[in-house]
């Protein structure tokens, strides 16, 4: 125990769209997950927020990578700089000392074995002594206050960035699962899509994502309808601005699709669970978590097609990352984390 203090603990969340790391039970990185890498040297030039602000913006010398693609890793090197970045947020002052590292990540459920190795490689470069790995909709269960060790069935549907993950989770493992790569990023190219067909305007990513966040909805007819928002870009055939105004009943018709691809995995997996854990799920109703759980009217378009109650749990971005804090403190006693 002499050596303890040399040892830092931390829980990632390493998510396609957001990365948020735990330390001490808090949350100390919440950034993107994007990384400025200079072309000529290799390095990178910038990490998360100021990375996210060049998106879109580079020259031919500053590229912008987001490493994480549908809940994976997809470029090694860039997750590798980026990791090893966000732990130096931690605590920047000391720059030449770097402790030895334990670390719980989570992964998408339906990893395979190299992509799972993907992830504890680029753990261990970045400085992982001890790496272990839990699966998403496990440490969203755990960080929304669930005894995953009961002999009770909970279903949570966890729509990240990358993938939308469903799982039914009973006895500390998980029965039935189901994980498809429709989430917020694909949401995002629909509104690109959505703007270039319907209003002939070219938007970037960002705009997208700032669209989706301001009247993205899953409901036309919402009982509280947000502001339309202006959106500025180039006119498709004639590259003359145009500023276009967006309501969130358009974005709801442009996102049915990717939605009602949802509703059909949730109601896959419902179909393989056991009755007696099917009958607890109704009872209690099935746990919304991640950031597309805050898109608006989602648990009630969902509760009317499924007829099982949905509940958003609080603070829905970070469910994961608390999930997995969680079973940093408990390493011995969950027998379901991966070494």
């Amino acid at each position: 125990m002499a050596f303890s203090f040399l040892t830092q603990k931390l829980a990632i969340d390493l998510g396609t769209a957001n990365t948020i790391i735990i330390h001490n039970d808090k949350v100390v990185v919440d950034e993107p997950s994007i990384v400025a890498i200079d072309q000529n040297t290799g390095k990178p030039l910038a990490i998360g927020k100021t990375a996210r602000l060049m998106q879109g913006k580079t020259h031919e010398n500053i590229k912008t990578i987001r490493p994480l693609k549908d809940g994976v890793i997809a470029d090694f090197n860039a997750a590798e700089q980026m990791v090893r970045g966000m732990i130096k947020m931690i605590n920047p002052k000391n720059k030449f000392f770097m402790p030895s590292l334990r670390m719980v990540v989570c992964i998408p459920s339906g990893s395979t074995e190299v992509e799972i190795r993907a992830v504890r490689d680029s753990s261990e470069h970045a400085g992982g002594r001890d790496v272990y790995m839990i699966y998403e909709p496990m440490a969203a269960a755990l960080g929304i206050g669930i005894d995953v060790t009961a002999p009770e069935g909970n279903m949570v549907v966890d729509i990240g960035g990358g993938t939308t993950e469903i799982a039914v989770i009973a006895l500390g493992g998980i029965v039935c699962n189901q994980s498809i790569r429709v989430a917020g990023d694909v949401f995002t190219q629909e509104i690109q899509q959505y703007m270039r067909h319907q209003h002939n305007i070219k938007i970037g990513e960002r705009t997208a994502e700032d669209i989706k966040i301001s009247v993205g909805s899953a409901l036309s007819d919402l009982t509280e309808q947000p502001e339309p928002m202006l959106v500025r870009g180039p006119n498709l055939m004639t590259a003359l601005p145009v500023e276009v105004s967006v309501t969130s009943q358009e974005i709801a018709h442009c996102l049915d699709k990717s939605l009602a691809k949802i509703e059909s995995a949730v109601l896959a997996v419902l179909e393989q669970t056991p009755p007696e854990l099917y009958s607890d799920i109704v009872q209690r109703g099935i746990f919304l978590t991640g950031g597309g759980a805050l898109l608006r009217g989602i648990d009630k378009r969902l509760q009317d097609k499924i007829n099982i109650p949905f509940h958003i749990s609080e603070g829905p971005l970070h469910s994961v990352a608390r999930g997995t804090g969680i079973a940093l403190k408990n390493i011995g006693s969950f027998p379901f984390l991966l070494r």
